[in-house]
């Protein structure tokens, strides 16, 4: 998961991400479907705009993480909301940057590959000094209980993590972290 992209590479990947997306949209109009078209487009202008709050949060390493992610060929899907846009911090993005990848390793060996398995991330502002995130993964589980034990493991005295919500095809976790 953790590559380091050329300009490249990541210029590569941005083209190979569009023109699937332009494809899509054409062959919906082909099939003459404007209203998919329209949400399609839709669905693109929330992506773009989720994407710049991402890059405006000071947390290099962490929003290259995120903006990356589907790029490698995981067990997983990531998307993100960012509810908030913060002011990040080094100290913050490096906690966030060593955790999620932790999480994510973690979480593709604990998924069947051949299942579609989706994780959302949602990350916001707490009202004093601090974030919020939300991770909600949808998906087949092969091994849930080494994910459990990585969550239980992983809190700090500044970063808190409440299990919302864990059957056998989701688990739904919030974590708060204080700066």
């Amino acid at each position: 998961m953790d590559k380091n992209w050329t300009t490249i590479e990541t210029l590569r990947q941005t083209r190979h991400d569009w023109l699937n997306k332009i494809q899509i949209i054409k062959g919906n109009l082909e099939l003459n479907r404007i209203d998919r078209v329209k949400g399609i487009i839709d669905e693109i202008i929330v992506e773009t705009q989720n994407e710049a709050r991402l890059s405006s949060l000071n947390l290099p390493k962490f929003t290259e993480m995120l903006l990356t992610s589907n790029w490698n060929s995981g067990s997983f899907y990531c998307e993100y909301e960012i509810i908030d846009v913060f002011k990040g911090s080094a100290d913050l993005d490096e906690l966030m940057y060593r955790w999620t990848a932790a999480y994510f390793t973690i979480l593709d060996k604990s998924l069947d590959p051949a299942f579609e398995n989706i994780l959302a991330v949602s990350l916001g502002e707490k009202e004093v000094n601090g974030m919020h995130c939300s991770f909600h993964m949808q998906g087949r589980f092969i091994d849930q209980s080494a994910v459990i034990e990585f969550l239980e493991r992983s809190q700090t005295d500044g970063q808190t993590i409440e299990l919302c919500e864990c059957n056998e095809d989701e688990l739904f976790f919030k974590m708060n972290i204080n700066f």
